[in-house]
Order: C-alpha cells, then sequence, then structure tokens
C-alpha cells in the first residue's frame, strides 16, 4: 500500500464517511490536535518516567486514537463502527490523578511550566490538550460531538498539570511558582 494517495493535492481530504472537506475545516483542526497532542504524549514517554506512567499514557495514546477516529467522522453519513470512549476512560484519568495527589505538596500557587526537559513536554502537552478542548466545543457547537469528548479532553489536561508537578516532586526539585510582581513588592 502507498502512503501517498494524491487525493489531498487540491487541499481536500476526506472524513470517515467520504464527505469531502477542505483541510482547514474545523473537524480537521480538531482531530489533527488530537493527533499533535498524541504525538507529544509519545515524547513524554520517551523520557525517563516510571513504569506505570508509560503504561497508563500509552493507555491515554490509544484513546486519543479512538477520539481521533470519532472526529474523523462525519455524524451525517459515517456508518462505519469506531472504538467507543466510555466513562471508565474518564474515571481513569481521576484516579490517577487522586493517586498522584496523595504524595505531591498541596497546591499553594500558579506554577510556571518548566523544571526538567520531561516536565516541560507535560506542560506543552496539556497547552496542546488545551487547544484540542476549545476546539472540539467550538465543532460541538456546530456539529455532533461525543459529550465524553470533551470531557476526557478537559480531564486529560488536568491528568498532564498534575503529572508534570509529579515527575517534578519525584526529580527532587522544587516546583517553580508564581509569585505576582505586586505581591513581591509588597514583600520588600
Amino acid at each position: 500500500m502507498k502512503i501517498y494517495t494524491k487525493t489531498g493535492d487540491k487541499g481536500l481530504t476526506s472524513l470517515i464517511g467520504g464527505t469531502r472537506v477542505p483541510k482547514y475545516h474545523l473537524r480537521i483542526e480538531c482531530y489533527g490536535t488530537v493527533d499533535e497532542l498524541n504525538s507529544y504524549i509519545g515524547l513524554i514517554r520517551c523520557q525517563e518516567i516510571g513504569v506505570h506512567e508509560s503504561n497508563i499514557l500509552k493507555e491515554i495514546q490509544d484513546r486519543l486514537f479512538t477520539i481521533g477516529a470519532e472526529l474523523a467522522a462525519d455524524p451525517e453519513r459515517s456508518k462505519k463502527k469506531l472504538p467507543d470512549l466510555n466513562p471508565e476512560d474518564i474515571s481513569l484519568l481521576e484516579q490517577e490523578m487522586d493517586l498522584m495527589n496523595e504524595t505531591l505538596p498541596q497546591l499553594t500557587h500558579f506554577i510556571l511550566p518548566g523544571g526538567n526537559t520531561t516536565v516541560s513536554f507535560c506542560h506543552v502537552a496539556r497547552c496542546i490538550c488545551r487547544r484540542a478542548e476549545r476546539l472540539a466545543v467550538h465543532l460541538a457547537t456546530e456539529s455532533q460531538v461525543n459529550e465524553n469528548i470533551l470531557i476526557y479532553l478537559n480531564r486529560l489536561s488536568d491528568y498532564l498539570f498534575v503529572l508534570s508537578r509529579k515527575v517534578n516532586y519525584n526529580a527532587g526539585a522544587p516546583e517553580n511558582i508564581w509569585i505576582p510582581r505586586m505581591q513581591r513588592y509588597r514583600k520588600k
């Protein structure tokens, strides 16, 4: 099978179901951003993180493929059976956040992105996830979008934030807290 089809050379692509749309279509932006997020999560998995965290991230990557497939389908025309995103997938993210938070210090400040490379990758993935969520919410105002996708992306961005804190904590590094400029001047 050749990887190139030449069917997109004029700036159009096909949704699952056969509908042809411009490559800048909101639905394409949605699943393209989910794909970008998935790639960054793969990058996090390539770092030195725990086996458990790597396994959870692999499960997340699988769920993101499910989300991408749903977003790539024309809800009006696609008859193809696609994998489901379930409430249990959302619960897994919540359980993992609760587990990580058991060992983390209480959050008392906003955290500036950074710390080390892996922590930074987690923050970049979190930002991409938020963009994917915004695009999916926008798409939901124009077309059918599985509500679990919106919830999952919301929880996933939270999970990536908590993961960034956990990776930083495991490295023994202090959190890079944000102290607003006004507060810094008052303390002097």
